[in-house]
């Protein structure tokens, strides 16, 4: 059974960083296209970053590079994201999602399945 537990989520004033951990379970990870997207309330989700299996490539919403950074590490079933300069609208529930099959790492609907999400609070 494909688990992935989140964590590493918090409220955090203006400007600080957090680290958002993905541990995942039940799949071998190694091969498998990561991502991390959030939701604010009343908005859609929508994709923050993702990296690929063995090549490591890495994707990033244009608003985000410079201040996010996606990491793995693969002997630990892990994927990190690296959050920045944080600002208030930052504040949303981080998901991470795992897709066997990705084309398209932005598109939330390319992957297969999603963790129960971390919340993450800016405060100004």
């Amino acid at each position: 059974q494909v688990q992935l537990v989140e964590s590493g989520g918090g409220l955090v004033q203006a400007g600080g960083s957090l680290r958002l951990s993905c541990a995942a379970s039940g799949l071998p990870f190694s091969i498998y296209t990561m991502g991390w997207f959030r939701q604010a309330p009343g908005e859609e989700r929508e994709f923050v970053a993702a990296i690929r299996g063995y090549g490591g490539n890495t994707y990033y919403a244009d608003s985000l590079k410079g201040r996010f950074t996606i990491s793995r590490d693969n002997a630990k079933n892990t994927v990190y994201l690296q959050m920045s300069s944080l600002k208030p609208e930052d504040t949303a529930i981080y998901y991470c999602a795992i897709g066997v099959r990705i084309r398209d790492p932005h598109l939330r609907e390319e992957y297969d399945r999603w963790g129960q999400g971390t919340q993450v609070t800016v405060s100004s």
